[in-house]
């Protein structure tokens, strides 16, 4: 428990924060899934639709430095491959 003013003003500055911090990556964790299993349903337009938001969540968690943009950067990657093997997988079976 904080014992000067300055302490308790920091708390509850951390507290917000975390939890700004949390939604955040709760949103862009949620908005890969949902990129993931349009690509696991075989549905490319809306893989693609759904990586244009995770790419949008993802940069801004970066630019906030909720996340590391590395981390971002990865994330994008291994969607964006996740969506040129999909529609592969498509040319090659029409």
């Amino acid at each position: 428990m904080p014992n000067t003013k300055s302490a308790k003003k920091r708390l509850r500055q951390n507290i917000k924060r975390r939890l700004r911090n949390r939604m955040i990556k709760s949103a862009v964790k949620t908005q890969m899934r949902k990129v993931r299993r349009a690509v696991a349903e075989g549905d490319v337009d809306r893989a693609e639709a759904e990586f244009r938001l995770a790419c949008k969540k993802l940069d801004k968690a970066a630019a906030k430095r909720v996340i590391h943009p590395n981390k971002a950067a990865r994330h994008k990657s291994r969607l964006s491959e996740l969506i040129r093997k999909l529609k592969e997988s498509q040319q090659v079976a029409s």
